[in-house]
C-alpha cells in the first residue's frame, strides 16, 4: 500500500483541528482535501471521490457528520468513513457503532474520540484502506 496513491477527505469546522489533522495525514504520506463543514464537503463530493473520509460530527448542526456520512455512503457505499468527534467530552453522549441498533443509522466504519493518538489514527486509516481494497 503506497499512501501517496490515496486521497483522504477531511471535514471539520474547527480550522485549527483541520490543519493539525491535515498535517498528520500528510506526514503519513497521503494526499488530502479539506472542507470546513457539511455543505463544503457536499460540493467537493460532486467533483472528487476520495478513498477515505474523516468527518467531525458537530459542524453546522449537531448531527452534520451523521447526515454527511449518510449521504456519502448513499453515493459511494464502499467509501470508508471515520467520524472523529469530541461529542462525548462536550455532551457526555457516546455512540457505539458496534451496537446493532446504532449500526442501522450510524453509517460510519469507525467512530473515534478526538485526541486520538497519531499511531492509532494511522492504523485505523491503513486497516480501512486495506479492507476496502481486498
Amino acid at each position: 500500500m503506497k499512501p501517496g496513491n490515496y486521497t483522504i477527505l477531511l471535514v471539520d469546522d474547527d480550522q485549527d483541528y483541520l490543519f493539525q489533522l491535515q498535517s498528520k495525514i500528510k506526514n503519513f504520506g497521503y494526499q488530502t482535501i479539506t472542507a470546513e463543514g457539511q455543505k463544503d464537503a457536499e460540493v467537493l463530493l460532486e467533483k472528487v471521490r476520495p478513498d477515505l473520509a474523516i468527518l467531525d460530527l458537530m459542524m453546522e448542526n449537531e448531527d452534520s457528520g451523521f447526515i454527511l456520512c449518510y449521504k456519502m455512503k448513499k453515493k459511494y457505499p464502499d467509501l470508508p468513513i471515520i467520524i472523529a468527534t469530541g461529542v462525548a467530552a462536550e455532551t457526555g453522549i457516546s455512540f457505539d457503532i458496534n451496537d446493532e441498533n446504532n449500526r442501522k443509522w450510524i453509517k460510519a466504519d469507525r467512530f473515534l474520540d478526538k485526541g486520538i493518538r497519531t499511531e492509532r489514527l494511522r492504523e485505523e486509516i491503513e486497516n480501512l484502506l486495506l479492507k476496502n481494497n481486498k
